[in-house]
């Protein structure tokens, strides 16, 4: 989880974002948004990733129909806690 909560990798991470264009959470944060909040709360989420308190908002779930008549479920969560996890 240190490696996860390292400055270039969350640097790296909101970067990857910002180039796919991400779209705002269920939460309505946008990218241009995230850096100010960040600044403001980083330290306290960071605090609760590392001694595991941390508990991430809901997400967002959409059916989406497959051509064989099932469906597919798609999730969405913050995107600087997915980017930032899948290192």
């Amino acid at each position: 989880m240190e490696a996860v909560c390292e400055r270039e990798n969350l640097k790296a991470a909101l970067r990857q974002v910002k180039a796919n264009k991400g779209s705002p959470g269920v939460d309505g944060m946008t990218v241009g948004g995230i850096k100010d909040y960040l600044k403001q709360h980083w330290p306290a989420i960071r605090e609760q990733l590392l001694n595991g308190t941390y508990e991430p908002k809901p997400v967002r779930r959409v059916e989406i129909p497959k051509p064989d008549g099932g469906c597919a479920s798609l999730a969405s969560q913050r995107c600087w806690i997915d980017s930032s996890s899948r290192r």
